[in-house]
């Protein structure tokens, strides 16, 4: 195995959260739910307690803030190196 090599998986569960951010559209209306479930997935693959998103504020292109179940918010962000972020608000 060359030893910079990581399985599919562990890629995908990096790069997932960053490319459903990157590929939605600003006007996500007609889709938030699709939304929800990938901000839900990019904060649990943090590590960071929410439960479920029930609500997004978009706050920019690439930007959302994240209303959770259990009642914590979080801004989900694209950084300037193109990771995934999650701030506590």
């Amino acid at each position: 195995m060359i030893p910079f090599f990581q399985p599919p998986r562990r890629q995908l569960q990096r790069l997932l959260p960053a490319l459903a951010l990157l590929v939605l559209p600003p006007a996500f209306s007609a889709d938030s739910s699709a939304l929800t479930k990938d901000l839900t997935a990019s904060i649990a693959l943090l590590g960071l307690p929410c439960g479920q998103v029930v609500s997004v504020s978009p706050q920019g292109d690439r930007d959302h803030l994240a209303t959770c179940s259990d009642g914590n918010r979080y801004r989900v962000y694209v950084n300037a190196q193109g990771r995934v972020n999650a701030e506590k608000r």
